[in-house]
C-alpha cells in the first residue's frame, strides 16, 4: 500500500490525483489527434469536479491553462487559447507602492488633512463656513470610530485650527451633530436599541 507522502507531489492538488493520472497518461498518448481528445475530455471532467469556476468569465481558458500547468507544459496539442509561458507563471508580482505619507492625526486619514488644506484656501463666506461645518462633524465620526473614549468636540475644533494653522475655526455657534459608537456586536450583527 502506497501512502501519498510516498507519492509523487501533486501539482494541483484541488483537482487530486485521478485528474493528475490522466492527465500524465494523456501527455504519453503517441497519435495527436487521440491526444486531442483526452484532452478535451479531461477538461469537461475539471469542469464538473470544480463546478465553482463555470461561474467565472471566461472559465474555459482557464481550465485549459490549469491542464497546461498539470501537464508541466509538456501536453503536445492544439491549444484553443494562446498559451501562457511557465515564466510568466511563476514569476513573483511586483511588490505594490503603497502610498506612504505623513499624516499629522491617523485617526482622520490624509484626505481629511487634504481638504481641510482645501478650506483654508477658500475665500471666506457662507461657503467656507458650512464646508467647515460638514468638516467637524466628519472628523468627530472619525474620531469616534478611532476611540470614542477619547471624543471630545473642543479637539477637535483645536485640530482644525492646528491645520490650518489658525487661519479656519468653526462657525459662531456651531452645534456639533450626535455620534454615538455603538461596539456592542452579537454574532457579527449590531443590537438594535429599544426605543
Amino acid at each position: 500500500m502506497k501512502y501519498n507522502t510516498q507519492r509523487e507531489k501533486l501539482i494541483l492538488p484541488e483537482y487530486g490525483r485521478e485528474i493528475q493520472e490522466m492527465v500524465d497518461m494523456c501527455v504519453n498518448i503517441p497519435e495527436r489527434d487521440r491526444r486531442q481528445q483526452c484532452a478535451e475530455t479531461i477538461i469537461d471532467i475539471m469542469a464538473i469536479m470544480n463546478p465553482s469556476v463555470r461561474q467565472q468569465p471566461d472559465y474555459r481558458h482557464k481550465l485549459w491553462d490549469q491542464l497546461d500547468i498539470l501537464s508541466d507544459y509538456r501536453l503536445d496539442i492544439d491549444w484553443p487559447f494562446e498559451r501562457v509561458e511557465r515564466s510568466e507563471v511563476s514569476a513573483r508580482p511586483r511588490p505594490l507602492k503603497y502610498p506612504m505619507q505623513r499624516i499629522r492625526y491617523r485617526h482622520y486619514g490624509h484626505l481629511t488633512e487634504a481638504f481641510v488644506r482645501r478650506i483654508k484656501d477658500m475665500p471666506e463666506g457662507e461657503e467656507r463656513d458650512e464646508l467647515t461645518a460638514m468638516m467637524a462633524n466628519f472628523m468627530k465620526r472619525s474620531l469616534c470610530n478611532w476611540n470614542p473614549d477619547a471624543m471630545d468636540e473642543q479637539k477637535i475644533a483645536d485640530d482644525i485650527s492646528h491645520y490650518t494653522e489658525g487661519q479656519v475655526s468653526l462657525p459662531e455657534g456651531f452645534q456639533f451633530a450626535a455620534v454615538t459608537a455603538d461596539r456592542s456586536q452579537e454574532g457579527g450583527k449590531r443590537r438594535r436599541r429599544k426605543s
